[in-house]
């Protein structure tokens, strides 16, 4: 279908999947990773998109994404509304930040095409580099004092490259540098590691409940972001 078309249903697919985390009252897993998972499949067809079709090459296209994130965050910041993401209850709260999560994975996968192709790093190279400076991000939430809430950020976008590469190094052919799985297998071996963390969260989220912890939240991400 060509990834304009392509984009049009995956971002039409993300506005139905996050009609409901919107209005929903208290975080469901389920439903906040099936928003994510939106993001990122309408992110990669909309990289590819401006990289490939448009044309802009996969730097140009980080340039143009880093540009725009970064006029979300400027629009958010003259919202008044804080950037620690765990404190957002409001529909326009909510609505920036999902914002913000697309652009992030959509520059994400630029950067991940960029560093597998583009710089010769491969698929388990560009792997290895962004999980070296994911790890050193993690350090610097441990033992610096760079805001915490900065580096979520910046952990958040690597993600994407580092799911992209990790998925391209277990699709593609060995040929190519990958191991061969074909586009069906990784799904299915991906898919399995999601799921099976879904239903983990639930597990943590059900003895938080019972340990009187507040579960009115509706956005759920991982204390470093909270600035603790």
């Amino acid at each position: 279908m060509g990834y304009l078309v392509s984009s049009m249903i995956l971002l039409g697919l993300f506005l139905v999947s996050l009609v409901t985390p919107l209005v929903a009252k208290t975080y469901h897993p389920a439903l906040y990773w099936t928003v994510v998972l939106s993001t990122s499949t309408a992110g990669t067809t909309m990289s590819d998109f401006m990289n490939r079709t448009a044309g802009l090459g996969y730097a140009t296209g980080a340039v143009v994404l880093i540009t725009a994130l970064a006029a979300v965050f400027w629009i958010w910041k003259l919202s008044g509304r804080f950037f620690d993401v765990t404190t957002i209850q409001t529909f326009g709260g909510e609505t920036l930040y999902w914002t913000a999560i697309l652009f992030s994975n959509t520059l994400g996968t630029s950067l991940g095409d960029f560093l597998a192709d583009d710089s010769g790093l491969g698929f388990a190279g560009s792997a290895l580099v962004v999980g070296t400076v994911l790890a050193l991000i993690a350090v610097a939430m441990k033992y610096s004092r760079v805001s915490h809430i900065l580096l979520f950020w910046m952990a958040f976008v690597l993600t994407r490259p580092l799911g992209a590469s990790a998925g391209d190094f277990v699709s593609k052919p060995v040929a190519a540098g990958g191991l061969g799985y074909g586009t069906f297998g990784a799904s299915v071996v991906l898919a399995s590691v999601l799921i099976g963390l879904i239903l983990f969260s639930y597990r943590q989220r059900g003895r938080q409940v019972d340990d009187g912890v507040s579960d009115v939240c509706p956005i759920a991400v991982p204390s470093a972001a909270r600035g603790d």
